[in-house]
This record gives C-alpha cells, structure tokens and sequence, in this order.
C-alpha cells in the first residue's frame, strides 16, 4: 500500500511539475513556403505530431495554427496548449511581425490572445536552429570535408540557405548555450576574384545592394543563374526557378550546372567570413532546403577551399568543422529548448 501511494504521489509530483511548465506545449519553425508545427507532452518529450503546412494556403500564422490544432483535437488531443514557441523567418522587435519571405503579418500580444497562451516566445528562425546545434544526433547530420566534428563546445555558427539565408550562431556559458540572433544573410556579398565581380555587376543592374542572399537562396538563384548566363554571353536565357535550376544541374544542364557550382563557391567563402565574424572554432552547420538536395556534387565542390581561402586566417579556419544539417526538423528541437530553459 506505501508502495502504492509512493508510486502516486511521484505521478502526482510529475504531473504538478507538467503543469507548472504549461505542458502541452505548441512548437513551429514559420519559412518562407512552408510552416511546422508540433506538439511537446511533458518534459523530456520530443516533438511529436509534426505537420507542415503551405503559408500561401493560410491568411494568417494564427488561421494555420488553429487548422493545426484542430487537427490534433481531432486525434483525441484536445488539451490547448498554455506556452508555444514559435521560430520565425525575420527579425524580432516590438509587438508586430513581418515575415521577410512570406504575406503573413501578426501582433504578438493578439496571436497569444487568439490561441489562449499564457506565454508566447518568439524567436528568429536561426536563433532556434542555433539552440539545436549542441544536441545534433550522429544521424541528423552529414559531414563535409575537413576536420570531423567534435563534442560541442565554445562557439557554433549555423548558415541556411532555403527560402532567404538564414545565419546564426549559440555560444557556450556557464550558463549553457545562449543564441545569437542576427540577419547576416543580408551581408554584402563580396567576390573573391574577377570573374565573380563581373556577376555582382550584372546583379547590380537589378539590385543596388547585392546581398548574400540575393545569391544564395532560394529566391536568389534565379539571380545568380541570370547573372552566369549573362557573362557568358547567353543574355537571353529563360528565367528559371530555384527547383528548376536545381533539377537542371543534376541532369547534367552546362549553364545550370556552372550555377550551382558557382553557388557552393560562394557558400563556402560567405560561410568562412561567418566563422570568423563570430569566432566559431566549434564549427559552421550548414542548414536550409538546398544544399542537401545537392548530394555528392556539394561535397566535390569548391565549398571548403573557398571557407578556408582567407588569406592570413586561412590556418585559423583550417581547424575548424563543417557539417551538414540533413534532419529538416532540428529548429523545432531549438524552439522546444528555448522554452525548456525560459520555465527552469
């Protein structure tokens, strides 16, 4: 009987603490194209029930989270959510939002009250994609050439490119790791001979600030292919999509195929300049929706040459890890553990 009511009351102790912490808990990484939500039960929980869901088929965040949500309560999870955590494509400042990429605009304190929350955290996509970094599996990542990953320690920087470019970093404390948001996607883009100056020239043309994201996303592609087609004297070449020139150069497309090239050359000078912006000798993820999808031609590319190929620091960066994202999911995992540590 002792036994018993010890059992019950360490169930009710877990249950207390559950509570405490507003379980269950709402999770979302928001991009550009595409937004995922999922659900925590209770601590130490993984993400479960993760959906995406297509942000041009929803008016607004809330609309999705609620057609979310409705679906869950139609599985029998009917508990509303007390906290959420949501990871977003933009910077975050004062109580309205504007997605970078996407038609969504919301209030933060409106959103909390259309879901019913006692706290909504709001973090840039990156900085929840940084939280990640420490706690990658073996089997959510892929490594590049160059020194193998290591325990994670001191200073990690994530870059993604998807949608936009997405860059990030997470610094270990005695405190544990805390984040580092930032926009450095819209760094300008330098060129690192002559033949990449004479594509931001014709970039130019279009944009008067040529940013790493102008080339070096999804929505920037297209840039960067109209800009290897013009200098090679083919100005009249179709405009095409991010997925398109993608699927070209795996085919085998010549100009298509110079494209992505040029991308991961670029990639991997923009990556470099990352690293020593924040100091990231515990290494440089790469994330986003692209460069997996490239496969062995991304490994054979000019991407780590180029990381290292800054002159006096080019030793400095010699020692220091690339690695691959491969798991799509991991910002949902950074986005449960900045709650996890704001309710400690």
């Amino acid at each position: 009987m002792q036994a018993e009511q010890g059992v019950a009351a360490g169930r009710n102790e877990t249950t207390g603490r559950a509570q405490d912490k507003g379980y269950p808990w709402l999770v979302a990484d928001i991009g550009g194209s595409n937004a995922r939500f999922a659900w925590v039960d209770g601590p130490g929980q993984p993400v479960q029930h993760v959906r995406k869901l297509p942000v041009a088929q929803y008016e607004s965040l809330s609309a999705a989270a609620q057609a979310y949500l409705k679906e869950l309560a139609g599985l029998g999870l009917a508990a509303r959510p007390r906290r959420a955590s949501l990871a977003l494509a933009t910077a975050i400042d004062g109580d309205r939002v504007e997605l970078t990429n996407s038609h969504w605009t919301f209030s933060r304190s409106q959103l909390q009250a259309d879901l019913g929350l006692d706290e909504l955290r709001l973090l840039n996509d990156f900085e929840a994609l940084a939280l990640s970094l420490p706690g990658l599996r073996p089997d959510q990542v892929a490594a590049v050439p160059g020194p193998a990953r290591s325990a994670p320690s001191g200073t990690l920087a994530v870059i993604g490119p998807g949608t936009g470019l997405g860059v990030g970093g997470v610094v270990e404390t005695s405190g544990g790791w805390v984040a580092l948001p930032g926009e450095g996607g819209h760094m300008t883009l330098a060129p690192a001979n002559d033949y990449e100056s004479e594509l931001l020239s014709v970039a130019r043309r279009e944009f008067p600030h040529v940013s790493a994201e102008r080339f070096l996303s999804g929505i920037g592609l297209p840039t960067l292919h109209a800009a290897v087609a013009t200098v090679a004297g083919q100005p009249d070449a179709p405009r095409l999509t991010a997925e398109q020139i993608v699927e070209r150069a795996l085919g085998g497309d010549a100009l298509c195929g110079k494209t992505m090239d040029q991308f991961c050359a670029f990639l991997g000078g923009f990556a470099g300049s990352v690293a020593l912006t924040l100091g990231a000798r515990g290494g440089v993820y790469i994330g986003g929706g692209i460069v997996p999808r490239l496969g062995a031609r991304f490994f054979a590319s000019e991407f780590r040459a180029r990381f290292e190929a800054k002159g006096r620091f080019a030793s400095y960066l010699a020692g220091v890890p690339c690695v691959l994202i491969t798991d799509t999911l991991t910002a949902l995992d950074g986005a449960a553990f900045a709650l996890e540590q704001s309710v400690r």
